[in-house]
């Protein structure tokens, strides 16, 4: 997905300022900007070359925006951040298609939710190798700091009525919740494995049996 740069300024209402190049303006003045485009916006009818000029202007001017919320994800690998920087416009376009100036709330602060919300749903479904519900993926993240924390006060790993009572679920969901787990990560058949006698073995020597009864089916 590639964001262009604002529609020409043949197209800009009178009410508005010229801008250049609205990815450059500093955020300060970008907030005091955009209130001016987004009262523009609510009059215009969409789909004119106006309202395509002040829409496309705020996405680039609010550009920052996205940048900021990414930077908390800044361990993550380059090619990975350029995704997260994608996912996270779409959910600045939102806000910006949803945000209404009689709200009298600062669009900065509307906005940070839709962004941040696209990139956690990202991360949930892209990070887990095999897909699961979501609200499994939720007790994963509930459960680990549930474990960590009685494992820290108890000094022995809990058991599922401790951590079914600490997490107020029933304990069944814990049991599921814990299944679930073993989905996030997966390990390739051909990963090495030590400890073999005749050199160095791959997980696949040690998974599954032969059926004794394929030769019936042949």
């Amino acid at each position: 997905m590639v964001f262009t740069s604002a529609t020409s300024a043949d197209a800009r209402p009178a009410d508005l300022p010229t801008i250049t190049d609205p990815s450059r303006v500093a955020p300060r003045d970008a907030r005091a900007l955009s209130k001016l485009f987004f009262g523009q916006l609510a009059v215009l009818e969409e789909g004119t070359p106006a309202y395509s000029y002040a829409r496309n202007t705020l996405i680039e001017m609010n550009m920052s925006l996205v940048r900021f919320a990414a930077g908390r994800f800044r361990s993550r690998g380059p090619e990975e951040m350029e995704d997260i920087v994608q996912v996270g416009m779409i959910g600045l376009i939102k806000a910006i298609d949803r945000f209404e100036l009689s709200r009298e709330a600062e669009f900065t602060s509307f906005a940070i939710p839709y962004i941040v919300g696209e990139m956690k749903r990202f991360f949930r479904d892209t990070t887990w190798a095999v897909h699961v519900p979501r609200r499994l993926q939720e007790a994963r993240t509930q459960l680990a700091k549930a474990t960590e924390e009685l494992s820290s006060r108890l000094g022995r790993t809990p058991t599922v009525k401790e951590l079914s009572e600490l997490m107020s679920l029933p304990e069944e969901e814990v049991r599921e919740a814990r299944l679930a787990a073993n989905g996030y990560n997966s390990s390739s058949l051909d990963a090495a494995v030590g400890g073999s006698a005749e050199g160095e073995a791959v997980l696949q020597d040690f998974i599954g049996t032969e059926d004794m009864a394929l030769e019936l089916v042949e």
